[in-house]
């Protein structure tokens, strides 16, 4: 991989226009080089089998398919590095699981990105800082029973825990309990972040 000074890097985007600017911006440092361009799904293995890049950089939308499906494959032979406008938790998820080893919003300034490829070039792995605390408690949401989640997403409506314990038709001591977990789960103090948080995971709708 990226043993010499110069990172290898290739780039895969269905948007030529993108493709140009990212390598403008890459090659305009002097340790970055990009060696070659993928515009279509079905192109990437190929391109990376035939330069050999230290950092592939892929978008997770284009032409073909889904790129998240070809990042196990890929991130065998090199590492991946996710730039896309995608800012779900559960795509960065995905992708970090399938091998990825950097996730990267498109809205980033370009300080972030060049930080991203030299950190993933270097055996690191980067994630968007936006991300980061909504990963956490997607993850934190993940260890919600399915009366919890149930609980969430009728505070969140509104509900006070008398509602809720004779809706659910259970004693107002458990309801109490449950929506204590619940904090203590997230990590969150206040029902306006309950609400927050049930937004954000799509239990309730804005």
């Amino acid at each position: 991989m990226a043993n010499c000074a110069t990172v290898k890097i290739a780039l895969a985007d269905d948007h030529a226009v993108v493709r140009s600017g990212l390598k403008m911006l890459l090659e305009s440092e002097p340790d970055l080089r990009v060696v070659g361009e993928a515009g279509a799904l079905e192109e990437i293995t190929d391109l990376v089998s035939r330069v050999d890049p230290d950092v592939l950089l892929l978008d997770l939308h284009m032409r073909g398919g889904a790129s998240l499906d070809l990042i196990p494959e890929v991130a065998e032979r090199t590492r991946v590095l996710v730039l896309t406008m995608q800012d779900d938790p559960g795509y960065a998820r995905t992708a970090m699981r399938g091998g990825a080893r950097g996730y990267v919003l498109k809205e980033a300034e370009d300080s972030e990105l060049l930080q991203a490829v030299r950190t993933v070039a270097g055996g690191g792995t980067y994630l968007a800082p936006e991300l980061g605390g909504r990963l956490l408690a997607a993850s934190a949401d993940s260890e919600l029973t399915e009366r919890e989640r149930e609980i969430l997403r009728m505070i969140a409506l509104g509900h006070t825990n008398a509602e809720m314990a004779e809706r659910l038709y259970l004693s107002l001591r458990t309801v109490e309990t449950h929506r204590a977990n619940i904090h203590r789960k997230l990590g969150t103090d206040s029902r306006a972040e309950l609400v927050q948080h049930a937004l954000e995971q799509g239990l309730v709708r804005p």
